[in-house]
């Protein structure tokens, strides 16, 4: 499992910020991989990657571990779309169904594991 480094506290006041409407490139950067890490600890693992580019990235799913190269599991997104998917803004398939999330390999489906906090109202 992967070590915390940011702060509850400092993650929470990143995501409610960046959901207001803060668009500052520090706040969404700690919003991301606020909930990256929380993805990571609600289900440790390596078998599936998930890349918010250009802010972070995290491992999670139990399986097979890789340790060069493209995972056998690749989910990637903006930062946009992984705040809406992790806060219950969005949901997985209607993220799939806009191409706003790529999802390659057998384990590449987040849909049991969004969101990772519910914090927002669904998109329409």
């Amino acid at each position: 499992m992967a070590k915390r480094r940011i702060s509850e506290a400092d993650g929470m006041a990143a995501v409610r910020a960046a959901l207001a409407g803060d668009g500052a490139r520090q706040i969404v950067a700690t919003a991301t991989r606020f909930l990256l890490e929380e993805l990571a600890e609600r289900a440790p693992g390596n078998a599936l990657e998930v890349r918010v580019p250009p802010f972070g990235a995290t491992q999670c799913l139990p399986g097979p571990r890789h340790t060069r190269g493209t995972p056998p599991g690749v989910v990637e997104t903006d930062p946009a779309t992984w705040l809406a998917l992790a806060t219950g803004a969005l949901e997985w398939d209607e993220a799939l169904a806009a191409a706003r999330v790529t999802a390659s390999g057998v384990r590449a489906d987040l849909s049991s594991l969004l969101p990772v906090i519910r914090m927002a109202p669904r998109e329409t």
